[in-house]
């Protein structure tokens, strides 16, 4: 607790005794408002725990806080709930006495919840076995059971308790629970059939309705709708968004189970829940006679059913009222007044009565057999001291319990505190507080307390009434100085009291009882005739509950008040023979809200509950007081001479300390075991001190723990590297003479296979072929032919010969068809053209090797070239070819220019817009041209063709081009080739001859025989073979033709160009090269696979 003190300006103080201005009410209020903006809700007066409901859930309630709470000294901790009952447990194992937790505060400040806590913090954390383990499942079920049965919505609280209960756990001589007693003090029965606006009626009502199988709400004649039940709609709120009436139905009737209620008892016990509502519907009307009768009889049947009492008898009860003569009994009617007066009264009471069966029966459940003697701890939670707008009969039974408990709470304290002192050898000094002693003489005196003014006003003969009750305390109490009448009053505090209120002056401050009710409710009579019914009932508990003894007796029953102030006194001693501990629980606000302070509304219940008193006697005389050793152990370190070992006993040791710390005589007392110290400022001195000195003492530990470590650290990393280093040297010598061998084994391997690599395979020269198999391949792979005409290999070794061959003609076949692969369907149609000209002309006709690597363009003119009128002429036949020519006349041989035209079915020579000359394909007989170089081709025409008479003699500039084109068009794949002369037809049988001769200048003219004659000029050539350096690959004459792409023919067409100019003669081979592309003999039978291809058609 001391070490929180350090934050006392932002989280205040932990304990309210520490308050320097400790009978200041403001300086209390402002420290709670401090600790329960930080979420510190609870706060010591003592050993007293304030507690402040933060309506929002907080995480402080887990197994974890619970262990850490365990056996652990009160004040070690901040405060909690869980340390309160933990004091109280260990105190109870360790002197072995019975101890109780009073549990006080208004309606919703969360009474309930810290029974529930307390209950669950005994269920973690004591010892248990199987068997024990049952009963903490029931004590911790019983919770839910009388909640629905006795709790209920109210204006301050949605889960409001409306009886007090005292439960009593039991433990063994191991600190194992092991059973547990419930007492229950004033259920507040006119809930049954009245409620405030904004209120509800008990929750197991509305859980009933809500939850309730449809089997079972048929049977019990219930419908799920609350409206149509006037006991559960007075208050207007029979739905209530924070209450889940359907899941805690189901928590009851699991709880049910587990307490081990018979299924006849349940069934019962919603008998008379259903009956209950039941009776709150039956309405009544005057007769005739102005008596009363019951108007609907649906719910009376469901009643006399539920009960199991005759339907008749039953009627007649609640319309009549027996009365007895000397001899005789006689029925009185009822007016409609009284017989609903009898008809509440019958609710009240069933009801009543099934709450305190129902108490005995969960008794039952918990009941321990074991005769031996057992220490308990009891947890009583009972209702707050209450002032409301209108305070009634209820109101001032449960402030009069709250002045006797308060009564009992400064006893405690101060003889607590006298037995401490005088322990401890101080002297005591008396404590000014105000005793409430005369306001519980006052309510409870005998012969002249309220109480007993009450009891003789209901039971005296003649009609008495509230006003009379009122009179008689007038004239009985009245000179008393806290109470007080509008007809005692003075003028000035007379208008605030009505005239049939009166006042009592209250430890909490003034109420004012309104008498209204207050004779009714204390009587609390139910008809003798009613009883009778009630009695010869056939539900097993109702039976329970109305005894025909009570018929017997004559003596009339004690009063409602009569019972509570016994009961109340029997509570008090019950607890006078315990030890006590306090929870006080505080609402914040008055609209539940989370993080909201209510000033006004928390100074109201500070002091009603008294704490203001009660810190006041507590802190009287000395603030703060621990023992000798646990002072000395915390502080010790402020002294030179005690830190940080003291010798001597703990006493001399603080006596030491305190005198270094500069106490005054007055600030502080020693006792025999303890320190007194008188102001909070003192220790708050102290604990600023030592704070100080702490860090010092920290730092100073801290770098020698850290100079510790590292060296420490050092030495084991130090240890560990030697240690590594000589491991891994090892590692590293072991893996050298692995490899030293591993290289031996395979150099003697290899050495061995070399030696053997001739002969078959086998295990000694295995190894050696597949490394010689590896290296060839990888070296292969990197020197492989790039093309064709590469025809270099790498050299194998004398054993993969034979490998080598199959992979050379494999890569030699796959180069092949990857070019192949490559040409185009246009290429392809051109290269069948060369290979057209090269069957016809090769080693035939000079001039016909400059040609070869000329490509043969698809026409030398295009089609819009030509005029429109030819076009027109020729519109159905496809143009495949036009070139230039000269035609020669027959007579005179004279040269006209022409152009040739070849479509796909006939030839045309066309001038300008006129088409001179048509001959079809199939009137051509064949073709002539000359050996040598000149240009000059003749068509030879049959003579069936009447359009043209004679052959056509023609001079082509590209001869080798137009002859081939023509006549692959007329499906003439042959041309005669002359040497000297050419005969040809001139028409009607006659024919010529054309002379063919060399010169040193070329010429055709007509000759003197009348013959044509054609002179080609002579040229004279080198004869060794002409490397083409250009090409992409170097090769000799024989397989130059392989060099067909457009910048190889053009690289040619260069070289030839030089080579001519030159004077070189080309050689013969060259001329008579063939046209199909041959490739070349180390191709081998590749050859035919690239002739088949160029051979297919477009």
């Amino acid at each position: 607790m001391e070490g929180a003190l350090i934050a006392r300006d932002r989280v205040g103080v932990q304990d309210f005794v520490l308050l320097d201005s400790h009978t200041s009410e403001s300086a209390f209020l402002d420290n709670l408002r401090k600790r329960y903006r930080e979420n510190l809700i609870y706060t010591y007066i003592g050993t007293l725990l304030v507690s402040v409901n933060p309506y929002k859930e907080l995480d402080i309630y887990t197994v974890k806080q619970m262990e850490q709470y365990k056996g652990v000294n009160f004040f070690e901790l901040p405060p909690h709930i869980y340390a309160i009952a933990d004091n109280a447990y260990r105190v109870m194992c360790t002197e072995n006495n019975n101890h109780f937790i009073l549990i006080s505060g208004e309606s919703g400040a969360g009474k309930t919840e810290a029974s529930k806590k307390i209950l669950q913090y005994f269920a973690v954390t004591c010892p248990t076995t199987e068997q024990l383990q049952i009963v903490r499942d029931r004590l911790l079920l019983s919770n839910p059971v009388l909640e629905a049965f006795g709790n209920a919505k109210t204006l301050c609280n949605d889960n409001s308790s409306r009886f007090g209960k005292y439960m009593d756990i039991q433990f063994d001589y191991k600190g194992a629970p092991v059973g547990g007693h419930i007492l229950s003090y004033l259920i507040e029965k006119s809930r049954v059939v009245h409620q405030n606006p904004g209120e509800r009626n008990f929750h197991v009502f509305y859980q009933l309705l809500e939850g309730g199988e449809e089997d079972l709400l048929r049977g019990l004649g219930l419908e799920r709708d609350p409206q149509k039940y006037l006991y559960l709609i007075q208050g207007t709120c029979a739905k209530v968004s924070s209450i889940n009436d359907r899941s805690d139905w189901r928590t009851v009737r699991k709880a049910f189970t587990v307490i081990d209620f018979a299924e006849r008892d349940i069934q019962n016990l919603f008998g008379i829940i259903a009956s209950v509502l039941h009776l709150g519907n039956i309405q009544f009307e005057e007769d005739s006679n102005g008596h009363a009768i019951i108007t609907n009889g649906a719910q009376i049947k469901w009643i006399s059913k539920l009960l199991g009492v005759h339907l008749s008898i039953l009627q007649e009860a609640l319309t009549n009222r027996k009365i007895e003569a000397r001899f005789e009994e006689v029925l009185s009617p009822l007016n409609v007044d009284l017989a609903y007066y009898a008809r509440d009264a019958v609710a009240k009471a069933i009801y009543g009565r099934m709450f305190t069966w129902l108490v005995n029966k969960i008794n039952g459940s918990l009941a321990n057999k074991d005769p031996t003697r057992k220490t308990v701890i009891g947890l009583l939670d009972i209702y707050g001291f209450e002032v409301f707008e209108t305070n009634s009969f209820e109101q001032f039974c449960i402030n009069y319990c709250n002045e006797k408990l308060q009564q009992l709470l400064l006893e405690m304290t101060l003889k607590a505190e006298q037995e401490e002192y005088k322990l401890e050898g101080i002297e005591w000094e008396p404590i000014p507080y105000f005793n409430n002693k005369i306001i519980c003489d006052l309510v409870e005196e005998k012969h002249k307390g309220i109480i007993s003014i009450l009891d003789e006003e209901c039971l005296r003969p003649g009609e008495a009434t509230d006003l009379s009750f009122l009179e008689k305390l007038e004239e009985k109490v009245g000179h008393h100085a806290h109470f007080l009448t509008r007809k005692l009053a003075k003028q000035k505090s007379r208008k605030s009291i009505g005239w049939v209120d009166f006042r009592l002056l209250h430890y909490a401050g003034e109420v004012t009882y309104c008498t209204v009710g207050f004779l009714e409710k204390n009587n609390d009579l139910l008809y003798r005739n009613l009883k009778e019914v009630l009695c010869k009932s056939k539900n097993g508990i109702v039976r329970e509950c109305f005894h025909l003894s009570e018929l017997d007796s004559r003596r009339r029953p004690e009063t409602v008040a009569t019972q509570f102030k016994n009961s109340l006194a029997s509570l008090i001693e019950i607890l006078m023979s315990k030890e006590p501990s306090y929870i006080r629980c505080i609402k914040p606000n008055g609209n539940k809200e989370p993080d909201k302070f209510d000033d006004s509304l928390i100074r109201h219940q500070v002091k009603y509950l008294g704490l203001m008193e009660h810190l006041r006697v507590r802190r009287a005389g000395f603030a703060y007081r621990r023992k000798y050793e646990h002072f000395l152990q915390r502080y010790k370190s402020l002294c030179p001479e005690t830190w940080p070992h003291w010798r001597g006993s703990a006493a001399s040791g603080v006596e030491k300390l305190v005198q270094h710390l500069g106490y005054k005589p007055d600030e502080y007392k020693m006792g025999k075991t303890k320190i007194f110290i008188r102001f909070p400022r003192t220790l708050f001195a102290t604990e600023d001190a030592f704070e100080y000195r702490k860090h010092l003492l920290i730092s100073r530990v801290q770098a020698k723990y850290k100079g510790c470590l590292g060296r420490r650290e050092y030495q084991k990393m130090k240890q560990a590297a030697i240690k590594l280093e000589a491991r891994w040297r090892g590692v590293l010598a072991r893996k050298e003479a692995q490899r030293r061998a591993w290289a031996a084994q395979t150099i003697r391997k290899y050495i061995k296979g070399f030696m053997n690599r001739n002969q078959p395979l086998n295990p000694e020269n295995v190894d050696y072929v597949k490394l010689t198999r590896y290296t060839y391949i990888m070296k292969l792979r990197d020197h492989l032919p790039k093309t064709v005409l590469d025809q270099t290999w790498l050299q194998s070794p004398a054993l993969l010969q034979e490998t080598s061959e199959l992979l050379k003609k494999l890569c030699r076949r796959t180069l092949v068809r990857k070019y192949c692969r490559s040409i185009t369907a246009e290429r392809k149609a051109q290269m069948q053209q060369k290979v057209v000209a090269s069957n016809i002309f090769r080693g035939k006709k000079e001039g016909y090797a400059n040609s070869v690597p000329e490509p043969f363009p698809d026409t030398r003119m295009k089609e819009d070239e030509l005029h429109s009128k030819v076009l027109q002429l020729i519109r159905h036949e496809k143009i495949k070819y036009v070139a230039p020519v000269v035609k020669f006349d027959q007579k005179g041989f004279k040269p006209r220019d022409r152009l040739l035209v070849l479509t796909r079915v006939s030839s045309y020579l066309v001038e300008a817009a006129k088409i001179k000359e048509k001959v079809e394909y199939p009137m051509i007989k064949g073709f002539s041209v000359s050996g040598l170089s000149d240009g000059i081709l003749v068509v030879h025409v049959s003579e069936e063709c009447k359009q043209q008479k004679g052959d056509i003699i023609l001079k082509c500039e590209k001869l080798f081009e137009t002859a081939t084109k023509i006549c692959m068009m007329a499906n003439k794949e042959d041309i005669a080739i002359a040497q000297g002369s050419l005969l040809y037809s001139l028409g009607s049988g006659k024919e010529s001859t054309i002379i063919f001769t060399t010169a040193h200048e070329s010429r055709i003219y007509k000759a003197k025989s009348g013959q044509l004659t054609v002179v080609t000029a002579e040229r004279t050539f080198r004869t060794q073979p002409v490397a083409f350096a250009s090409c992409r690959v170097a090769c000799c004459w024989n397989c130059a033709s392989l060099c067909v792409s457009e910048t190889e023919v053009a690289e040619r067409q260069k070289v030839q160009s030089r080579v001519s100019r030159r004077g070189y003669r080309f050689p013969q081979s060259l001329v008579g090269h063939p046209l199909h592309l041959p490739v070349p003999k180390h191709l081998g039978s590749d050859q035919k696979l690239l002739g088949d291809f160029l051979q297919l058609p477009l």
